[in-house]
């Protein structure tokens, strides 16, 4: 999905016009991770770009997107591009941290149950 929102339209208001754009950025993300994923992958993706023209529009993580859009609109701008594409992602298993770190929520729970009371 590749669109300019415009927040200056005649005879609408422009915070209308806001939670409409945030709106359709919702229902085309949530149409995407209806989608079956193919073989191998884990889960949908998403690399975003937000500026106020697509030639200067930048990379941003997908968590961070509406609220740039609210900050554009609370900024006075008359448009915002917003870039998304979904992409593959598979899950890295953690690796298991033997240095004697943090101890897990498990180890946590077990230690506070065996406490005599």
């Amino acid at each position: 999905m590749k669109k300019l929102f415009q927040l200056t339209v005649e005879g609408r208001h422009r915070d209308r016009l806001l939670d409409a754009s945030k709106h359709e950025v919702r229902k085309y993300v949530a149409r995407q991770r209806r989608a079956a994923l193919p073989e191998g992958v884990d889960y949908w993706d998403f690399a975003c770009r937000f500026g106020s023209t697509e030639a200067d529009a930048t990379e941003v993580h997908f968590a961070t997107l509406i609220g740039l859009m609210d900050a554009a609109g609370q900024s006075g701008a008359d448009a915002f591009f917003v870039s998304i594409l979904g992409t593959q992602g598979i899950r890295a298993a953690k690796p298991k941290d033997e240095s004697g770190g943090p101890d897990s929520r498990r180890d946590q729970l077990m230690r506070h149950l065996d406490r005599p009371r």
